[in-house]
């Protein structure tokens, strides 16, 4: 049993990370199993004294997937009385993984800076559990297994925010390689709304954005005609998301 370093961190606080991936059509998430456990949560962790909160929530991504300079916002505090049950931590103290101390740490009430990322799928080849968790995988957003605590909750707040963000945000710059379809490109945006978009107005709608340029290639190896790779042009798509693109979806 590893001893929790207590003193080093802040009583109370912690930060929660929804860190968002695209993959196969899909809008995926990093889940984390809990040690003993079949439910699962989303990457967190306690605020050390001597580091800003926004520090502790870079920290938690680069230890869950390996990478830096990854795009994050902060986008709701938890604070509701009686959220923080504590059913994971005795779990975790009858297994072997918290000692007494611990687990009075686990039990005090904890209010929550919620943050969610976005990262390219690809460059997280192998996501890593932490000291508390067994497993750290991708869960597409239709088929989530049970999550702890209030991590519904948080994960549905996040995707609520990303919504709300997909005009002001680089969503897609930060979720899909550097190359891209136009076919792909709409599949991301398809997956964060929840809706279909007719294809037609969809392609219209960004080429008139200004933000796109197609890079004279095409994606080889589909059954169909192969479509037109894209690329955005970053300073455009940072002048655009200032004011706004256009109105919402």
């Amino acid at each position: 049993m590893a001893k929790l370093p207590l003193a080093d961190w802040h009583p109370g606080l912690s930060v929660d990370c929804v860190i968002f991936g695209f993959h196969n059509g899909a809008l995926k998430v990093l889940l984390l199993q809990m040690q003993g456990m079949d439910k699962w949560a989303l990457p967190g962790g306690f605020v050390r004294k001597a580091e800003d909160v926004d520090e502790a929530a870079v920290r938690v991504l680069e230890e869950r997937t390996g990478l830096k300079e990854i795009f994050l916002e902060q986008y709701r505090l938890f604070g509701q009385a009686g959220r923080s049950t504590t059913e994971h931590a005795r779990v975790l103290h009858q297994n072997g993984w918290l000692d007494e101390e611990d687990l009075a740490w686990f039990q005090q009430r904890f209010v929550s800076a919620g943050y969610y990322a976005l990262v390219e799928y690809s460059k997280v080849s192998a996501p890593r559990a932490d000291y508390f968790s067994s497993a750290c995988e991708w869960w597409p957003l239709e088929r989530l297994p049970d999550l702890m605590l209030d991590h519904s909750s948080l994960l549905d707040a996040a995707l609520a925010a990303l919504r709300l963000h997909l005009n002001h945000k680089p969503v897609g710059l930060s979720l899909l390689p550097e190359q891209f379809t136009m076919p792909e490109l709409q599949q991301l945006y398809e997956a964060i709304l929840g809706k279909s978009l007719d294809r037609r107005n969809f392609q219209r709608r960004m080429l008139g954005y200004g933000i796109l340029c197609r890079t004279g290639e095409r994606r080889r190896g589909g059954a169909h005609k192969a479509p037109w790779l894209y690329e955005f042009e970053e300073e455009a798509y940072e002048q655009a998301l200032q004011s706004g693109l256009g109105s919402t979806w």
